[in-house]
């Protein structure tokens, strides 16, 4: 709900909460005051409209404090006259804030309240929902850690601490070479003794030549 009212010759439109400044009124910083002059009172889709003003609406307004507007200069010139004047003007204003709209025993702070009071049960149970969720959530995490340590205990129990390499084909084939080479050589040696039991040794000498008829 929201209202135009009329003071000081400007016309204003407010909300509850509103905070506006307004033409000096004698009243002190601290009271309240009441807003006759309606000229207009909306309440969701429905309007009314004053002529001039709305009847039996009001506004209801809390002084907040005292305060003075942007200077303003105002300079005279007259040519030819040898004449200035300049003079400088803070207008005094008056700050008000909205404390309730009223329209035929309607009050617009009523409604303000219990939406306030309905946005704060909701949010109560939305934080309630979400405390019960993590607290889900934490369970489920803490069963996943359980069954984790459960499935890896016996692996690491039955481990051995350092397993020895297997051997390949390759190093299996060259580990049997040398024993059948040692097998095989006796028998290489006493077959070349057969062959030639009766062989003289080669040497380096060159072989003796025959005498001739030049020698003698």
């Amino acid at each position: 709900m929201y209202a135009v009212i009329e003071t000081g010759g400007k016309q204003y439109r407010v909300e509850v909460g509103t905070e506006l400044e307004v033409e000096l009124l004698d009243v002190e910083p601290g009271t309240e005051i009441t807003l006759d002059r309606v000229l207009l009172v909306a309440d969701g889709e429905t309007a009314t409209i004053g002529r001039p003003t709305v009847d039996n609406a009001s506004v209801l307004a809390e002084v907040v404090r005292r305060d003075r507007g942007p200077k303003l200069i105002s300079f005279k010139y007259r040519p030819k006259a040898r004449r200035r004047v300049k003079k400088g003007h803070r207008q005094e204003l008056l700050v008000l804030r909205i404390a309730d709209i009223t329209l035929d025993g309607k009050s617009a702070a009523e409604g303000v309240a219990k939406k306030a009071d309905a946005k704060k049960v909701e949010r109560a149970r939305v934080v309630e929902a979400a405390a019960q969720q993590a607290a889900v959530d934490a369970a489920l995490a803490a069963r996943l850690a359980e069954k984790a340590t459960q499935a890896t205990a016996p692996v690491e129990a039955t481990a051995p601490a350092e397993s020895a390499p297997k051997k390949t084909r390759a190093a299996k084939s060259a580990a049997a070479a040398p024993a059948t080479d040692a097998a095989a050589a006796p028998d290489a040696a006493a077959t070349a003794a057969d062959v030639a039991p009766d062989a003289a040794p080669e040497t380096d000498a060159a072989p003796r030549r025959g005498r001739t008829k030049k020698d003698a």
